[in-house]
């Protein structure tokens, strides 16, 4: 084993068998939030599908210590005097507008969407929501966003929302594809399971769980010999534009979009609902270091053809004891709330 091998062999090991937080024990602004909205169903098909999708992602919420908030499961439907689920939701966001944090809040959709060529709509008990009146909510918010919309006309929530810290996943490309959208189905198996854990870290960060339920979306309807009617999209660069999943190879896109800019899929790939436990230990501030350090030690092995031995070894070394010491000095923190 070289000189090397053996400092990152050492330093791995000592880190990977540290000791995990609890969320539940972290402050509210140190814990990410889950606002769950169940849409109107419909047909009673569609409300068992999509109260199973919810049971998922609620599972997934107490396993994580995420906080939650659910919204549309109550047994009798919105009266017309009672405060409306649509209410609810601005509410909930509006809340959160008061929360300063670097842990994001999760806006996840299930149900059915509609599109009048100006206006795409959640489709709710009561007064449905626009995209424009959810957009206009999540405006003061001082905390990043990860928004998942698992609905038909999903789409322009992608346009709405887009933002700088923001990540938006929708079921469809466009507000057209209108029939009832599946992707929420795999999605939701995906968002707390290693199912589609590409990388192996022991969790399944939003990319990977949006690559997996993609895929899995797009082979349903060739298994079944049909046209798919649903192409989910990610934006997490701002742009208002948004993949497909279909550029991607692994956790790489296959193909650049366009040179100037980044690609969709880097925030994505750093943000996990359901964290490992060596994740766990981490504060939001000391996450935002590590992927620093990463950045650092990236970068450092794209110039590795330009260093001598010694020189790479040195930076390398220098790098990955920042990294110990980063997680040491989690563990301290972890040791005194046990």
């Amino acid at each position: 084993m070289t000189h090397r091998n053996r400092i990152c062999a050492a330093l791995w090991c000592w880190l990977l068998a540290l000791p995990a937080v609890a969320q539940e024990s972290l402050p509210a602004a140190d814990r990410s939030e889950l606002l769950l909205i169940v849409g109107a169903s419909g047909k009673a098909e569609y409300g068992q599908s999509f109260s199973a999708w919810a049971d998922r992602w609620q599972r997934a919420a107490e396993q994580a210590g995420v906080l939650v908030t659910v919204i549309g499961r109550g047994e009798q439907p919105v009266d017309a005097g009672a405060v409306s689920d649509r209410d609810a939701i601005l509410a909930a966001v509006a809340r959160n507008a008061s929360v300063s944090s670097r842990e994001p809040l999760w806006i996840v959709f299930l149900g059915h969407g509609t599109f009048d060529q100006r206006e795409a709509r959640l489709n709710l008990r009561g007064p449905d929501l626009s995209a424009g009146e959810l957009a206009e909510a999540c405006r003061p918010l001082q905390r990043p966003l990860t928004a998942v919309i698992c609905a038909s006309c999903s789409a322009p929530f992608l346009n709405a929302l887009s933002g700088p810290g923001r990540c938006v996943v929708t079921a469809t490309k466009d507000g057209n594809q209108l029939q009832f959208s599946r992707f929420g189905d795999y999605l939701s198996t995906a968002i707390a399971g290693l199912e589609g854990d590409i990388d192996r870290d022991g969790q399944t960060s939003l990319l990977e769980a949006w690559l997996f339920a993609a895929r899995r979306t797009g082979d349903f309807y060739k298994t079944e010999g049909r046209l798919a009617t649903e192409h989910s999209l990610l934006d997490d660069n701002g742009d208002q534009q948004g993949v497909r999943a279909e550029i991607f190879s692994g956790l790489k896109p296959s193909a650049q979009v366009t040179a100037d800019k980044p690609i969709d899929g880097r925030l994505a790939a750093e943000i996990c609902l359901v964290l490992s436990p060596q994740e766990r230990q981490l504060t939001a501030a000391q996450r935002q270091q590590r992927e620093q350090l990463e950045t650092e030690l990236n970068q450092l092995k794209q110039k590795r053809e330009q260093l001598n031995e010694a020189d790479y070894l040195q930076q390398l070394e220098a790098i990955l004891l920042q990294l110990a010491r980063l997680y040491q000095a989690a563990e301290q923190a972890a040791a005194t709330q046990r």
